[in-house]
């Protein structure tokens, strides 16, 4: 019989409460990017979703997520805790709060944690539709989006194997994703493409058009979510231990390295080294070690990070020569940069786990299957998020609309979609 942990279960809800913070970093770093007249609406699509999502979770996200099925369950079969009587059982609760896992964690502990992951998925595409987008519609998508997408995608990736279960597909297989590269930044990347291309462009769009509102939000905004990142990688592995040590140093050092690669490559590309900049390089970092924070050397993070850091920083203005209006570089970010982390690992990955004992990537003499999985797997998940995002938002625009009238996009979404202005004092010019 498990031995309960209370150690191990502070730090599973602790880690979660880091990571929740997120959601409300991602609002001010987001926030600081957009128009003065948008920074509300803007930082409300990612309350909206911390408020959606939790609730969806709790009734029938995590039984989709997390199922004792075999390999072959794309979707998940709602078992633990999905809507049936045993949601309104005092019985069943309490059995639910003392049902421990193999380290001495309770399960509902582990289901809050990642609650948070769901919350903060969702949250990242409201990027790519900044300025123009209904809340309502906002709402209805993102809960659409999380049943279709991001809970199946979840089980694919997170639901582990085990001694009795063979887990998600993709776990199967064997792919490397410590805490979410393919089931959260090329899943909400994906998905943020196909919304940037079904409400089109802003009015004016063009490059240099809309510049960061208030610069300092976008860097408290940074410095949250890298806070909470050390929650979001280190947290992954349920405890306080030695792989656990090897994901928060280079949770610090990937990061720290993006920031340096993109300023480099903006002071080439652009003549100057921006706040903004740094603020993005960072988050640039924390995207790409978000796979492969606990398969990487603290060298090879420190590599990772510098060529994130400068890949992500041409790439956000791929928007400008392929024409679709990616408002805050979610595809330019969280595409492309959890792209390149995952596929890096392939390339140098070492763990010394049971799982994956000695070198696994290409370099270490791990032969090409691994840079194969996850090769697939970017992929997969890729086409899976896009398309079906591209439907479901396609149909909202087609049915209540998703985007908001040319008059209101001028006027500031603000006032007309809330009522609210972020700064009342603010000149009408801002």
């Amino acid at each position: 019989m498990e031995q309960f942990s209370q150690g191990q279960t502070g730090y599973v809800l602790i880690t979660a409460a880091m990571v929740l913070l997120m959601t409300p970093g991602l609002a001010f770093f987001y926030g600081g990017l957009v128009k003065a007249k948008s920074v509300i609406s803007m930082m409300m699509l990612s309350f909206g979703a911390i408020g959606l999502i939790a609730v969806l979770w709790v009734l029938y996200g995590y039984s989709i997520a997390f199922n004792n099925a075999g390999a072959g369950n794309y979707v998940g079969i709602p078992g633990f805790w999905g809507i049936d009587s045993s949601m309104f059982s005092l019985n069943s609760l309490v059995d639910q709060a003392h049902s421990l896992t193999s380290t001495g964690y309770p399960l509902l502990s582990f289901a809050a944690f990642q609650a948070t992951f769901a919350i903060i998925t969702v949250a990242l595409i409201s990027g790519a539709i900044a300025d123009r987008a209904k809340f309502g519609a906002w709402m209805v998508f993102a809960g659409i989006w999380a049943t279709v997408v991001y809970f199946p995608v979840a089980q694919w990736v997170f639901n582990l194997p085990t001694k009795t279960t063979s887990g998600g597909w993709l776990a199967h297989l064997g792919l490397i994703d410590f805490a979410g590269g393919t089931a959260v930044h090329i899943d909400a990347g994906s998905a943020g493409l196909a919304l940037a291309l079904v409400l089109g462009r802003r009015v004016g769009f063009a490059k240099g058009a809309y510049k960061p509102h208030n610069p300092p939000f976008v860097m408290l905004g940074a410095g949250l979510l890298w806070f909470g990142w050390f929650g979001f990688n280190a947290g992954s592995e349920l405890g306080a231990d030695g792989t656990a040590s090897v994901a928060f140093i280079n949770t610090l050092a990937a990061p720290a390295a993006a920031i340096l690669g993109w300023l480099i490559v903006e002071k080439i590309k652009d003549g100057k080294a921006t706040s903004v900049g740094a603020a993005s390089g960072a988050v640039t970092g924390l995207v790409a070690i978000t796979p492969a924070c606990a398969a990487l050397t603290p060298f090879w993070g420190i590599v990772l990070g510098l060529v994130a850091g400068a890949i992500c920083c041409v790439a956000i203005d791929l928007k400008f020569k392929l024409g679709f209006d990616d408002s805050l570089d979610v595809v330019g970010v969280h595409l492309v940069g959890g792209i390149v982390g995952t596929l890096f690992i392939g390339f140098f990955a070492y763990q010394t786990s049971p799982a994956h004992p000695g070198g696994v990537g290409l370099i270490y003499g791990g032969g090409f299957g691994q840079l194969g999985i996850q090769a697939l797997a970017a992929a997969v998940v890729m086409v899976y998020s896009f398309v079906l995002a591209f439907i479901i938002g396609w149909i909202i625009q087609k049915t209540m609309g998703f985007r908001i009238t040319t008059e209101d996009e001028i006027a500031g979404i603000d006032s007309a979609v809330h009522g609210e202005e972020g700064y009342v004092l603010l000149d009408e010019r801002a």
